[in-house]
């Protein structure tokens, strides 16, 4: 599923090839042909990529060509970066006005003429690797896909056998409550003559069948004189849901009529007629009549459609309801008039019921109890999603090999079987729906341990490093835009306990969305614990997550890792060795969470990392000096220091960080330098926190900051 990712990544790409920096690169460092012959290659392998995403598992050879194109890719970012980076540094170096510095400048690497043929080399060897890839893909057979095809899910059927279904009793009831009461408490007040009630919830947790036991309750029957059941799924096709409803009614009807149970009524062919018919005989199937309509599985988020589509079934007797099923939080706001109806997990009790009845036969479980009680065991990884134990109860039916039950309990549910009705490529639905740029931050999750209580400000900050985050409109920060990746992923039901405080929020994952998250992330993305062995050399990310994992682990020697961190409170780096070999190996990161760390220094050597970011150094209780070569991280636009403690004094050349937005300050110094301040135009949030030495802050304002305190 990484593939999905590099899918994205690669349009991503073709943004940063466009961009001012790379345009004023073909200008100034002739490298026109290159680039321009790079953007077709690209283009190309981007349309082989979903042709080969299907055939990958039936072949080593294509799994190996995505790795690489995936390198390349990554490789062909920084250098882009590159450029937008020497731009930096020549409005630096402009804007001085110290001969000093320019001569400095003129004997750097980063003179123009070293500079041109060095990226002119670069750009020609990553055209090659690209131009070669391409080629292979003809020789793979495969075809260019223009556009990515979107899993979809199963038409969905009324008909339910009630006593497989545990658990949901109370669920029912309180459906049939609203359903029975003319206009339900906490309606919107607004138009009454229909009601629309929406059930809403995760992929798997049993919406659908929720809705089934609901529609063939006999309580339905006496009480709406038309009952239709249309599965809309991802396309929100207004005239095909007209002749499903349509026919959904004839259906309905020739029941009513008490037609003989062998004889099969015909049902007009109306797939013909246009759009001004088919309104037509909707109306007539609807008008004056009591109905109850459920309309299963819809995604559709624009509100004109839902109004289009409203106001034609809006034609039936005072009393009839919409039963809406949805993972969209959102769709269900846009479309309900009363509150929605949050379906929650199944008890332990229930799930554990589920359960036996999927993986025994009647009474077969009393000769196994053994293998019951891993059966308890391996229902906890389920959290109470239907779908999840109906998947892991049907892999093991009739299976009494006890090493096959311990294999299934102790897995991660992506490492086991995936087949078309299993709970992965359930929820995978929920991520094929998601825009692109959120696909790729999902990722990201996977990172953190299950359980983890994740805040917003650092998942933002996160996506910000790594250039993740799009503006939306030109004076939108971009903070901003991520907090609202947050509560679009929210909307979409991937996040739980959401406790919202303003800014910033707390949240949860759920186990199973932490288990999508694991399988769409693939090999770049490790959290590395104690049972860490090994990671890929592809390795992008790595998050340390227990105390003792970084001693275990064997790193990559690979120069291709973009963040470390450490997400756990109170656990961080204790080598200073560790963070020298980071500094010399990993110079594209972009991401460095060194908080609650115990080093006393941190080396010169952190000016390598051009294209950092983001530098967390908080409650570093230890560190005495951070070095005046922290000015050369011209991209930095995070800095935290709080709760350092010891720390004597800021690092000379601050005001050189033109890229410098958020600022964390813990100092025993009692002056700041004001000139440095002055220049940091970009600045909008600084922060001092337990400056207790600190006489005076600023003579003069500082009109870019927002947030001081």
């Amino acid at each position: 599923m990484a593939e999905s990712i590099l899918i994205d990544m690669s349009n991503s790409l073709l943004g940063k090839v466009a961009s001012y920096a790379c345009q004023e690169a073909y200008l100034a460092y002739g490298l026109k042909d290159n680039l321009q012959s790079f953007k077709d290659s690209l283009i190309i392998v981007r349309g082989y990529l979903l042709d080969a995403e299907s055939k990958k598992d039936q072949s080593h050879a294509l799994r190996e060509w995505f790795k690489q194109i995936q390198n390349i890719c990554f490789d062909a970012e920084d250098i882009f970066d590159t450029f937008e980076l020497q731009d930096k540094r020549k409005k630096i170096v402009k804007s001085s006005g110290s001969i000093r510095k320019k001569v400095s400048h003129f004997f750097s690497k980063y003179n123009p003429i070293v500079f041109l043929p060095t990226m002119g080399h670069q750009i020609k060897d990553i055209r090659e690797r690209l131009d070669k890839k391409a080629a292979e893909g003809i020789t793979y057979g495969l075809t260019s896909i223009p556009e990515p095809v979107v899993q979809e899910r199963e038409t969905t059927y009324p008909d339910v056998n009630v006593t497989s279904v545990i658990g949901r009793d109370d669920d029912k009831d309180e459906i049939i409550k609203l359903l029975v009461q003319p206009f339900p408490q906490g309606g919107n007040g607004g138009d009454k003559s229909m009601c629309v009630i929406p059930i809403v919830g995760i992929g798997g947790l049993g919406k659908t069948t929720l809705a089934k036991l609901v529609y063939n309750d006999d309580t339905m029957d006496q009480l709406f004189q038309l009952k239709m059941w249309v599965c809309v799924a991802l396309n929100f096709d207004i005239k095909q849901i007209i002749i499903n409803i349509i026919n959904a009614a004839s259906t309905s009807d020739s029941k009513a009529a008490s037609a003989p149970p062998t004889s099969l009524t015909p049902q007009e062919n109306i797939n013909n007629l246009d759009i001004v018919q088919l309104v037509s005989r909707l109306k007539q199937k609807l008008s004056g009549q009591k109905f109850l309509l459920v309309l299963d599985d819809i995604w559709n988020e624009d509100r004109e459609k839902w109004i289009e589509l409203e106001d034609l079934i809006k034609v039936g007797a005072p009393g009839s309801k919409i039963l809406v099923t949805t993972r969209s939080k959102s769709v269900a706001w846009m479309m309900g008039n009363v509150p929605s109806y949050e379906l929650k997990g199944l008890s332990p009790k229930e799930c554990l019921s589920l359960f036996v009845k999927c993986a025994f036969k009647e009474g077969e479980e009393k000769r196994y109890p053994n293998l019951k009680k891993i059966g308890e065991e391996i229902v906890e990884k389920c959290h109470g999603v239907p779908l999840a134990v109906k998947t892991l109860g049907k892999s093991l039916f009739s299976d009494f090999n006890i090493n096959k039950w311990e294999f299934v309990r102790d897995s991660e549910m992506w490492n086991l079987e995936k087949k078309k009705d299993g709970i992965l490529p359930a929820l995978k639905v929920s991520y094929d729906q998601m825009p692109s740029i959120l696909r790729q931050c999902f990722a990201y999750f996977s990172l953190y341990p299950k359980d983890h209580i994740f805040d917003s400000y650092v998942m933002c900050s996160l996506w910000v490093a790594l250039g993740l985050v799009q503006f939306r409109n030109g004076s939108e920060k971009l903070e901003g835009a991520a907090r609202k990746y947050i509560d679009e992923l929210h909307s979409r039901s991937f996040l739980q306990d959401f406790d919202d405080s303003g800014p910033f929020c707390l949240f949860k994952v759920h186990h199973l969305i932490h288990d999508l998250a694991l399988y769409v992330a693939g090999e770049d993305f490790v959290a590395v614990n104690s049972q860490t062995r090994s990671i890929p050399q592809q390795a992008r990310h790595l998050s340390f997550v227990e105390d003792e994992s970084f001693g275990h682990a064997l790193l990559p020697e690979s120069r291709s890792v973009r963040s470390i961190q450490f997400p756990i409170l109170t656990m961080g780096l204790e080598s200073e060795n560790g963070l020298n070999t980071w500094l010399s190996r990993y110079t594209f990161l972009r991401y460095l969470d060194l908080s609650d760390s115990c080093f006393e220094t941190v080396p010169n050597s952190i000016a390598k990392l051009e294209h950092l970011r983001f530098l967390d150094l908080s409650r570093n209780d230890k560190i005495r000096i951070l070095p005046n070569s922290i000015s050369k991280l011209l991209n930095l636009q995070v800095l935290l220091l709080s709760g350092c403690t010891e720390l004597k004094s800021l690092p000379k050349g601050l005001g050189k960080l033109i890229n410098l937005r958020r600022l964390i300050v813990t100092t025993k110094q009692s002056m700041l330098p004001q000139d440095e301040f002055a220049s940091l135009n970009n600045l909008q949030t600084l922060s001092f926190h337990d400056c207790h030495n600190l006489k005076l802050l600023f003579k003069q304002s500082l009109p870019s900051v927002e947030e001081l305190f």
